[in-house]
């Protein structure tokens, strides 16, 4: 496993995931851990590609989910909860 791989997602990581202006145009650089967010279906599934590609996390969010990943905070707090599955040998990952 790569050390990426094994490095818990943080606010930090994920602000700088979004920071893509190609594929989030609308994300602030100083985004806050609370402000609002809305990402579109394309920017949700190349954000969740992503985090695959780094940290070899694939999570497949439900629609009740995506209606609460209204924030960065929010957003964090899922993919960290989908990691911590995941080492706790959950299988939110396989697929």
């Amino acid at each position: 496993m790569s050390t990426e791989a094994a490095s818990l997602i943080t606010a930090g990581t994920v602000r700088e995931l979004l920071s893509d202006r190609k594929i989030f145009p609308g994300v602030p650089d100083d985004l806050g851990e609370d402000a609002e967010l809305v990402l579109d279906s394309l920017g949700l599934v190349w954000l969740l590609h992503v985090v695959e590609e780094r940290y070899g996390l694939v999570v497949e969010p439900t629609d009740e989910d995506i209606a609460g990943l209204t924030s960065l905070r929010r957003l964090t707090g899922y993919l960290r909860a989908a990691q911590a599955e995941r080492e706790e040998g959950g299988g939110r990952d396989e697929r």
